[in-house]
């Protein structure tokens, strides 16, 4: 009885050409022998057996005769089941001559290989790059956290960091001084090392990273004391960072060199600071303008009133007309924050919020019944236009 090829390509039975096509690229990727170079023995198998499964229950469920028979005897070789010779790893005489074109598949092989080899360096042979050119080291990212006003204005802040640099001993051969190193015997000093593969599809050559040098070409006799023999120690920096005025949360600055070593003589990668700002007591942030909420009592608005409103660098006189409602906004032009990497800074925004007094005294209230008594509806445009619509 063969196994059950919807489930093991992770499919339904009413599952679609393009599903199991699609479900089949994402397995051949994952369990490819090329990703299990450095793995264990034990790892290698099974990773190596998965891969076949795989492409077998592919090569049956893609072929709309195999997939039929398969759904109505459990066997893609019909009721005789494995006595009738059919395309197992036995034997090709199945697969119509697996070629480019995809021979009895009824899929296109190219586009298949390009997606397993993707990761590789693509198409049947991946050469890559040299295990031993120069790589560029990885980058360090850091948070750093900003008050409002040190965002707004621009602050000089150290941040430290801990970050492999050469070896200052052996100048990143991973020899101790004096002595040398000798040709990798397993990649001959490439190094990289080609895996050759068979598979249903035929046999592939790829290429990757020689374990025993890990990529240098060279094998250290007599490793330096300092670091091991890794060409590298870790060590702790205290590195100074420029925030410019006007950065906001989310944005970064890049420090070009100041990341971890490169590795057979790359660029250091670089140090990355990740900016969040903490929010402001009074004030909302909109890009480079500034909100305030300004509130103001009844008789404020009613009667007019000059108020001192406070911005980032000092306070304004800002002058509130007469009959001022609620919700209205008046700005303060540049009294918002500077703009990166502009001169320009943007403006204050200042929306009015009139507060209706809580706990009136009995004789604030009846005040209030005598005033509003007197008022004239014509002295509320809002309210007398909404009578008029009832």
């Amino acid at each position: 009885m063969a196994k059950d090829y919807y489930g093991l390509l992770g499919v339904s039975k009413t599952a679609s050409d393009e599903e199991i096509k699609s479900a089949y690229r994402k397995l051949a990727k994952k369990y490819h022998p090329d990703l299990y170079s450095t793995a264990t023995e034990a790892e290698k198998k099974a990773a190596e057996e998965k891969f076949k499964e795989i492409n077998h229950a592919y090569s049956v469920l893609s072929d709309p005769d195999k997939r039929a028979a398969f759904d109505a005897y459990g066997d893609e070789n019909g009721p005789m089941g494995g006595q009738g010779g059919g395309a197992g790893f036995g034997g090709f005489g199945g697969f119509g001559g697996a070629g480019r074109s995809g021979g009895g598949f009824g899929f296109d092989m190219d586009d298949i290989f390009s997606t397993i080899f993707s990761g590789f360096g693509g198409g049947r042979s991946s050469s890559g790059a040299r295990g031993n050119a120069p790589q560029r080291g990885a980058d360090i990212r850091v948070r750093m956290t900003l008050t409002f006003e040190e965002a707004a204005f621009g602050v000089q802040k150290k941040v430290s960091v801990r970050r492999t640099e050469v070896c200052s001993d052996c100048n990143g051969t991973g020899a101790k001084p004096g002595t040398g190193t000798k040709v990798c015997s397993n990649c001959r000093g490439t190094g990289q090392v080609t895996h050759t593969q068979n598979t249903p599809f035929g046999q592939f050559a790829t290429t990757g990273v020689c374990p025993v040098c890990k990529g240098k070409g060279k094998i250290v006799t007599d490793p330096c004391k300092t670091c091991g023999g890794a060409g590298v120690t870790e060590k702790s920096r205290e590195i100074t960072v420029n925030i410019p005025s006007g950065i906001d949360s989310g944005q970064t600055i890049t420090y070009t060199g100041e990341g971890n070593a490169g590795r057979n003589g790359g660029e250091r990668g670089s140090l990355v600071v990740e900016i969040s700002v903490r929010p402001h007591k009074l004030f909302k942030r909109n890009g480079s303008d500034l909100q305030l909420e300004l509130p103001l009592t009844i008789a404020e608005a009613a009667l007019g009133c000059t108020v001192m409103v406070p911005t980032l660098k000092n306070t304004q006189e800002l002058k509130i007309p007469e009959g001022t409602q609620s919700g209205t906004v008046f700005k303060i032009k540049g009294g918002g924050i500077k703009k990166l990497r502009s001169s320009d800074s943007g403006d204050l925004y200042i929306k009015v919020i009139v507060e209706v007094p809580k706990s009136l005294t009995r004789e604030q209230k009846d005040l209030l019944r005598k005033l509003d008594a007197d008022f004239d509806l014509k002295q509320f445009p809002r309210k007398k236009e909404y009578k008029d619509k009832n």
